[in-house]
Parts: C-alpha cells; structure tokens; sequence
C-alpha cells in the first residue's frame, strides 16, 4: 500500500479517536443536558452515534490536515540524480522588423 494512503488511514482513525474522546466528554459533563435526553429516549444510541461520526470526520479531515502541513521538507531531494548536466548559454533573439515602432501604437 502507499505510503500517503497508509498516512491517511492511520490519522483518520486517530481523528475519529479523538472524535470518540470528545462525545464521551460531552456526555460525562452533561453538556446542554445531553446524557439525559440520550438516556431517556429509545433513539438516543443513534443520536450518540451520528454525533461521533460526524464529529469524526471533521476531527479526521483535521488531522490529516495538520499531519499532512507539519511534515518536513526535504531539502536534500533536489540534489542531481543522474543524467548529463546541461550547459545554459545565451541565445540571440531577432525582433521583426513591423514590431520596430511599437512604442507609437496608439489605443483607440
């Protein structure tokens, strides 16, 4: 498997370890007085649920994201590899002559 896809798996699951964290802190605090609507009612495990799934993907697509900008740059990597080096010089351009007087073209 590629190495980006495999960097992708393993932040997502992280993302969605944190999303599980912060689902169960919401319910152990009892924020907005969730625990006891979620208990209380016969859908609250698929409200407890989407709520981490949702907040999963959020918390997954930002750690990938902070995963993917904090990784280093190689400055090494453009050293040369092979191949012939190749020698630059100076090449003549030669203007036509109807693009002498392009200093007098006049918009109109």
């Amino acid at each position: 498997m590629p190495h980006l896809i495999k960097h992708y798996i393993r932040h997502s699951v992280i993302g969605f370890g944190l999303s599980a964290v912060f689902v169960a802190m919401i319910l152990t605090f009892n924020v907005a007085n969730l625990w006891y609507l979620v208990t209380h009612t016969d859908v609250g495990f698929l409200a407890v649920f989407l709520l981490w799934l949702f907040n999963g993907i959020v918390f997954a697509g930002v750690q990938f994201g902070i995963s993917i900008m904090l990784m280093k740059y190689d400055e090494d990597d453009d050293d040369p590899q092979g191949g012939r080096p190749v020698a630059l010089a100076p090449v003549r351009a030669e203007v036509p002559a109807h693009n002498k007087n392009i200093r007098n073209f006049k918009v109109k």
